[in-house]
């Protein structure tokens, strides 16, 4: 067993009581029998601090491990995973917000994927979109990128999904603290030009919680200018494909949130 690689897990959390108990319970119902897990908490008051003591010294049946927790105010969803994955001592790294959860034997595929392709620095895969209750209302876009279609606003990885080599946090981290929503997608550009993306279709991983509360309904207006920042601050030209993207967004936007509000509405 020792022989297998760690892999380290991080959960961001702020006042998700209602959520959080699934996604601690998904981490540890996974069989593989090497993952620390690790929750930064951001100072939360709404007893999401005392679901996470009912699990200090608990793991699953394999086990996963709640290695570390903290519960202090800290500068948001950014600054939570840097801090966890400056805890992080795994070979393979990952992070699943306290509102998602990930599906039986995730874990496992993406290790085995890893290990048999030492080529690919990042792996990826499939996402079911659950409403407040858990129901599945619909599939995340998944599908095969690079480094040419991330730059060209090609985004189709659920960040639920994916697993990534630890010898990449330290050449390209950490998330850049000035991101509150593309942090993602800025990470995955940076990786992107230094090894291969495998998306693996078919292969369902995780469950993306949508939520009146949750940032991509309550602040996807954040999310595309962050994307053309990364995009100018890496040589891009105004006439390219991710800016005009970003202003037929802005058009539809509208017309987005209503549809993407009415998934977990039905």
């Amino acid at each position: 067993m020792t022989d297998l690689p760690l892999v380290s897990i991080i959960t961001p959390s702020f006042n998700q009581a209602r959520y959080i108990e699934a996604t601690i319970q998904s981490v540890f119902s996974q069989d593989y029998p090497r993952v620390e897990y690790i929750i930064v908490d951001g100072g939360s008051t709404d007893g999401t601090v005392d679901i996470i003591r009912n699990y200090e010294g608990r793991g699953g049946v394999t086990p996963p491990l709640l290695t570390w927790w903290v519960s202090e105010k800290d500068k948001g969803q950014t600054d939570a995973i840097n801090k966890g994955f400056a805890r992080a001592k795994g070979d393979i790294l990952a992070w699943i917000n306290s509102d998602d959860t990930y599906e039986p034997g995730a874990v496992s595929a993406a290790v085995r994927y890893l290990q048999g392709h030492p080529e690919v620095g990042m792996v990826y895969a499939d996402c079911n979109f659950v409403n407040e209750e858990g129901h599945v209302i619909g599939k995340f876009g998944s599908a095969q990128t690079d480094y040419h279609l991330l730059r060209q606003g090609y985004v189709h990885i659920p960040q639920q999904t994916m697993f990534f080599r630890a010898d990449l946090w330290k050449q390209v981290g950490p998330l850049d603290p000035s991101f509150y929503f593309a942090m993602d997608y800025d990470l995955w550009t940076r990786i992107a030009a230094r090894t291969e993306l495998k998306y693996l279709p078919g292969q369902t991983w995780a469950n993306f919680r949508l939520h009146t509360t949750g940032k991509t309904i309550a602040a996807d207006d954040r999310c595309w200018p962050e994307m053309v920042r990364v995009h100018y601050r890496d040589g891009g030209s105004f006439f390219s494909l991710i800016v005009a993207k970003y202003y037929l967004r802005k058009l539809i936007a509208p017309f987005w949130n209503w549809r993407r509000r009415r998934m977990f509405e039905l």
